[in-house]
């Protein structure tokens, strides 16, 4: 891996190819990320146009064929962000080809990037996916139904941030981010599901040590999430250990763990 000196974040397009803006800051970013930006997932320099006009991603790594999703907004990156199909987006979660994503915020007076994060996909739940209201009757495409990513959903670990305030992040550390959480990978979708509100919780903690007890908290709000379950805080000591073993936290006695650096 050979790593570049500098993330421009500058879009070099002058004009704006569209009427509408929208369509030529769509042209620019992603004209931006084939050139500029490099794989969250392996380092790789550059990143290509998906192949064939993929339905479900834009970008594709060739060297370790990570496929990512670019979604690219003027306003400052908030709670949730607009995707397409609702329905679509549920089939992707289910198989393999579901892309990691990335939200970029641009400012079109300056023509550049502000703001760059990286949700790695195996942070993707259904619980992330919102359902909205279909288009009225009137709407060209009457009835259908599309969906919002809850960006709040996710937990800190899950939004890699690249560029902040129009400051890139280190690329190095944004590859360690990604390859901490890569484990998640490895396990089933709904045993996901219970890691990733877990890590979440955890973080929303504010800080590195906590307690068994600490954790046992979790419970009103994971009960809701998964009020099928009557083993709570048997699930939440479980999935501690899973986090332990994968090396997510150390446990460093009498109850006690630590988020690991």
């Amino acid at each position: 891996m050979s790593e570049k000196s500098h993330l421009n974040l500058g879009f070099e397009e002058t004009q704006a190819p569209f009427d509408s803006p929208s369509q030529s800051a769509r042209v620019w970013t992603e004209g931006w990320a084939e050139r500029e930006l490099y794989c969250p997932a392996c380092g790789a320099d550059r990143l290509q146009a998906h192949p064939n006009n993929a339905p479900v991603a834009d970008l594709l790594c060739g060297s370790c064929r990570e496929d990512y999703e670019l979604k690219s907004q003027k306003t400052k990156i908030g709670r949730k962000v607009l995707d397409g199909a609702w329905a679509t987006m549920l089939e992707r979660l289910a198989s393999a080809s579901n892309p990691s994503l990335f939200v970029l915020r641009y400012d079109r007076d300056r023509q550049a990037v502000s703001d760059l994060i990286v949700v790695p996909k195996h942070f993707f739940t259904a619980d992330l996916i919102e359902k909205r209201k279909p288009l009225a009757p009137t709407a060209r495409r009457a009835g259908w139904v599309g969906c919002n990513i809850l960006l709040e959903k996710v937990p800190p670990s899950g939004r890699i941030q690249i560029v902040r305030d129009s400051i890139p992040a280190d690329r190095r550390d944004v590859i360690e981010k990604w390859s901490k959480t890569a484990f998640l990978r490895d396990t089933s979708s709904g045993a996901r599901g219970w890691l990733v509100e877990i890590m979440a919780q955890i973080e929303a903690l504010g800080r590195a040590d906590f307690t068994i007890d600490d954790a046992y908290g979790f419970a009103p709000a994971l009960g809701e999430l998964y009020p099928e379950n009557r083993h709570v805080r048997e699930k939440i000591r479980q999935q501690l250990q899973v986090l332990r073993d994968r090396g997510w936290l150390e446990f460093v006695g009498r109850g006690r763990y630590r988020l690991t650096p």
